[in-house]
């Protein structure tokens, strides 16, 4: 009596079990689609945006391959003159079920950190979003500066950016900070989004052969000050502007295929669980068949 009440038993926990994973499987499944749907969205916004960041950024470079820099000089531009205080930008998102998407991000920024404290830098952090919050403020709970909330945000615009990077280079300009480091995901497909780190301030040393050498004389109207006053900011703005839509998209492609792959799995557990059930079921029915044979011939 026992032992039909443990089998019983065993059944109802099987079952109960196999409906809560029907469950979560059709929760995945409808998060899932509707990643699917937001994803197109969001990598037409960030291939749209691709092509004006990185003109923006060759021009800064070629301005930049072409300017005597002095005392002067913008901040942006010539930077401080030191090397000491590293401000990693860390863009993440505010929700988590997307795979690998914030992890990837948080770990090329540790990587970047742990390299230059290595060189005897000093290393600060300016988190975008919630999720790398965690990880960086275990390892380097004095060094967050700022965490930006964007959990208010709906659909990236760039006054979104527009704030951060006002944010950012204010900070730059007063709090000592001599290089800017942003980092984020750059979208590739659903199944792949790279890690991106780039130096945004001051603007990077142009690389030998990188900017095709002109001897054409070049002219600023109104003047060069005034055209790189307006120029530096814009393009820090515009290079998160890229940032955040590039994330966006990577992360409705990363949690599209976490949520695929959750719904794959769960369907295997379901029939795994589902054959369990069937042989505990059959062996119970056999057993009392058995026992009721047994009996008669005992008559």
């Amino acid at each position: 009596m026992t032992e039909e009440k443990d089998r019983m038993a065993s059944l109802k926990a099987l079952k109960i079990r196999i409906s809560s994973v029907k469950s979560t499987q059709k929760i995945t499944k409808a998060m899932k689609m509707v990643a699917a749907a937001k994803l197109r969205r969001a990598q037409m916004a960030a291939e749209a945006a691709r092509p004006y960041a990185e003109r923006m950024e060759s021009v800064v470079r070629s301005i930049v391959s072409k300017v005597t820099i002095g005392p002067e000089s913008p901040k942006l531009l010539a930077g401080t003159g030191k090397d000491e205080a590293h401000l990693l930008i860390v863009c993440t998102s505010d929700r988590g079920l997307a795979g690998g998407f914030n992890s990837n991000i948080v770990r090329a920024a540790r990587r970047k950190a742990e390299a230059l404290i290595a060189d005897g830098k000093i290393v600060y952090f300016y988190l975008v979003g919630r999720k790398g919050r965690a990880v960086i403020g275990r390892l380097y709970p004095r060094q967050i500066l700022h965490q930006h909330d964007t959990s208010a945000i709906k659909q990236v615009s760039f006054a979104d950016a527009q704030a951060i990077a006002k944010d950012v280079i204010d900070r730059y300009l007063t709090d000592g900070i001599d290089v800017v480091h942003l980092f984020y995901a750059r979208f590739r497909s659903a199944l792949v989004q790279e890690p991106v780190g780039q130096q945004i301030i001051p603007v990077p040393p142009v690389e030998e052969g990188a900017v095709a050498p002109s001897l054409a004389a070049v002219e600023y109207e109104p003047d060069q000050d005034e055209i790189l006053a307006d120029l530096l900011p814009r393009n820090v703005a515009v290079q998160i502007f890229r940032a955040l839509l590039e994330n966006a998209a990577s992360e409705q492609g990363s949690r599209m295929t976490a949520m695929d792959n959750a719904t794959r799995n769960a369907g295997d557990m379901i029939n795994r669980l589902t054959i369990e059930y069937n042989r505990t079921r059959q062996a119970a029915i056999t057993k009392e068949l058995i026992e009721i044979i047994s009996g008669a011939e005992a008559l």
